[in-house]
């Protein structure tokens, strides 16, 4: 049947029939077969991840196609996401190194970085900017080289990840980023931020333990967050105005989770950015609204790390 495959086209067209009947899953900077084939396929012929289309008709030798269709198989047999197979996902325009150490970049987050989060930021000055639960620092940098006038951090757990996202920096070259090992805003004490820009962990343990193969792959500590999604996310939100200046803004994706978080925090007034492909999971908070509903917050997520009320306040308890 392979014989039959003479072009970059032939190949493509290939690789989506191929990946549609063995039901693969696809969401990991590509969310269909035929994206992911024509990205395989760009990556072991060594041509760019934007080739034009003219070129669909070129021919390709045998040795070309047997690399091309080894990674068909290692994706069908293996189920490995294909960012992993070639190294490499794009995000805000950028190529980021991929691999099991993080998460793979694919955050709706990049649409509005390339908007310089225009109309949230509605004009107000950004010096300092924050990236919590970097990851491979696809945000961090991502608003740093976009924002070169900017000063950005982005912090995370785990090494693995943060070195990972060194190793993103040196790739593409920016200057105007620094990152920071913290759980959460652990490490962070008096640093304070005009905007703060986080995509935690938010998938909540059902879903996690359901999902496909695929996310076998991608570490653990990047997904499972309680029984509802929200472990971390309420965190973050009874935190951050310790770290947000006075009319700072938090972004938070919080994905499948918004309508728990709806449901948990009715009064409490996010904005929920629309997207070109509609909503996300995506709020934008404002600082006075987060110190407003501080007490029920902190309920809410004093109870996710089993502080009793007997316990001795948080600090964050005491400021609001």
């Amino acid at each position: 049947m392979t014989n039959e495959l003479h072009t970059i086209i032939d190949l493509i067209r290939y690789g989506a029939s191929r990946f549609n009947a063995a039901g693969l899953t696809f969401g990991h900077s590509y969310d269909n077969a035929l994206d992911e084939a024509t990205q395989l396929t760009l990556h072991a012929l060594h041509l760019p991840h934007d080739l034009s289309p003219v070129y669909g008709n070129a021919r390709i030798t045998e040795a070309e196609k047997e690399d091309v269709l080894g990674l068909f198989l290692r994706r069908i047999e293996e189920r490995i996401p294909a960012a992993y197979l070639t190294g490499e996902a794009w995000f805000a325009g950028l190529s980021f190194k991929t691999d099991a150490r993080a998460l793979v970049p694919r955050s709706p987050i990049a649409e509005l970085i390339e908007s310089g989060f225009e109309p949230w930021l509605g004009g107000r000055e950004v010096r300092r900017a924050l990236d919590l639960c970097t990851g491979s620092g696809c945000i961090a940098i991502a608003m740093a080289h976009h924002n070169p006038e900017w000063h950005v951090d982005g912090a995370d757990i785990s090494d693995d990840a943060l070195a990972l996202a060194r190793e993103n920096e040196k790739r593409l070259h920016v200057e105007n980023v620094r990152f920071v090992k913290s759980d959460l805003f652990s490490a962070l004490r008096g640093e304070h931020y005009d905007l703060i820009v986080t995509n935690p962990p938010y998938v909540s343990n059902a879903e996690t333990d359901a999902l496909p193969q695929e996310y076998s792959f991608e570490p653990e500590l990047g997904l499972r967050a309680g029984d509802d999604g929200l472990d971390l996310a309420l965190r973050i939100l009874r935190d951050a105005p310790l770290h947000l200046t006075e009319d700072g803004l938090l972004i938070c994706e919080v994905g499948e989770s918004e309508q728990a978080l709806v449901r948990l925090l009715p009064e409490l007034p996010l904005a929920w950015v629309e997207f070109k492909v509609g909503q996300m999971g995506v709020f934008v908070a404002e600082r006075q609204d987060l110190v407003t509903h501080h007490a029920r917050i902190k309920v809410l997520a004093d109870a996710r790390e089993g502080h009793g009320a007997d316990e001795a306040p948080r600090a964050a308890g005491g400021l609001f």
